[in-house]
């Protein structure tokens, strides 16, 4: 099933809903059992009974699977439309919305085939990269792009061009020219100046082009996100790693395309800081690596079986604790957020006991629907293992 129509956009109602989690790391399990959305806002979460379930003009019956916001992928490379030149696939952005993916945050369209580097074509680039995915949703997938690359030669009113242009992100600093960490401290100041959030590339480098960025340089530089903190894909010494962990208060971002002991790593020393806030997830792909549609169930699945994190929680990493960090108005069950939701379960077979054990234990949950802005845009995910419950579009 993959419904695709505005026509949906009336009042939806879920209800039966066996556990819901709700993204936000101070309560990330709800007693709840039914949501309202209208017009694509989440308008109510309690009980059957509490909410107006009236004049529902799409209702689902989620026969007591999970629900959990739509998970937001924090690093991803893409160029324009649904096809990715680094592994030359057709496809990958509405493929990862069947993996429960419901909004990509771009780190830089570096793969571009000729990919401008001039101050005057990297603006249009990244201009028109924004106006492209602001007007298309590949499966009705929320991708925030238009991520410029930072180039020796840039000033302060290229930054404040961008953003009245309406770009907000930088693309991964170190992957262009400026690879310093006293040059990079001087734009990222400028962005932030105009609202613009920035990343940096952490460990080695990855593309030709890119440099090795070591903790000093993150240090300095001083952007919103500690890009890939785990390597993308080479990761700095564990040590360092730590030293950016205590020395700033910035996002610590671990990613799939990544070192996973040193992302284990990041999260037990976020975990001894106290500031698990801090921790959102990402994939890092298209990558040589290729394009991993369920990579952030896997990533939220390491994190909680490997890295002794209650499931719950892990989804938190994946949600709203980067909604928070991105001012995006979805990653959390809440009234008057976005209505992206991802209904899941445990797989079927699974040795786990429901949802959060199954993840605990390592295992990937089965996808049963995806819906994003208030849209049913899935059912039975083709990329996931078969849910024990399936939920039911009415």
């Amino acid at each position: 099933m993959d419904v695709q129509t505005t026509s949906q956009r009336g009042k939806l109602v879920i209800s039966n809903i066996g556990l819901l989690l709700s993204g936000d790391l101070g309560q990330p399990v709800l007693d709840a059992d039914t949501v309202v959305a209208v017009g694509g806002r989440i308008t109510a979460v309690g009980k059957a009974k509490d909410v107006d379930q009236e004049g529902a003009s799409v209702r689902i019956d989620a026969h007591y699977s999970a629900l959990a916001p739509g998970l937001i992928d924090s690093h991803v490379h893409p160029v324009f439309g649904d096809w990715t030149p680094r592994q030359n696939q057709i496809g990958w952005i509405e493929s990862y919305m069947n993996g429960g993916v419901t909004s990509m945050i771009s780190a830089g369209e570096v793969h571009l085939p000729g990919r401008p580097k001039d101050i005057v074509g990297l603006k249009a680039m990244a201009i028109a990269a924004q106006r492209s995915f602001a007007n298309f949703k590949p499966g009705g997938v929320k991708v925030s792009a238009g991520a410029p690359v930072l180039e020796t030669g840039m000033t302060e009113f290229d930054f404040a061009e961008l953003a009245q242009a309406g770009v907000i992100l930088l693309g991964e600093v170190g992957l262009g020219s400026v690879n310093t960490g006293s040059e990079a401290r001087q734009m990222v100041a400028w962005a932030r100046k105009y609202g613009i959030r920035s990343t940096i590339h952490t460990g080695g480098p990855s593309t030709p082009g890119s440099s090795y960025i070591d903790k000093d340089v993150v240090l300095e530089a001083d952007a919103d996100v500690i890009g890939h903190i785990n390597g993308g894909h080479t990761a700095l010494p564990l040590d360092q790693i730590r030293c950016l962990c205590e020395s700033c208060n910035r996002g610590i971002e671990i990613v799939h395309n990544g070192n996973e002991l040193a992302g284990l790593t990041a999260l037990r020393f976020a975990k001894e800081l106290n500031q698990l806030e801090r921790v959102i997830l990402g994939t890092d792909s298209p990558a040589g690596s290729g394009v991993q549609p369920t990579g952030m169930l896997r990533l939220i699945a390491l994190l909680s079986s490997v890295g002794g994190t209650p499931a719950e929680l892990a989804f938190c990493f994946a949600t709203g604790n980067t909604a928070r960090l991105y001012a995006l108005d979805c990653g959390l069950i809440a009234v008057g957020k976005s209505a992206d939701f991802v209904l899941l379960d445990a797989a079927q077979h699974s040795s786990g006991k429901g949802l959060l054990d199954s993840v605990q234990k390592g295992d990937l949950p089965g996808i049963g629907m995806v819906i994003i802005d208030g849209i049913v845009r899935c059912g039975r995910s083709r990329n996931t293992p078969p849910p024990t419950h399936l939920p039911e579009l009415l």
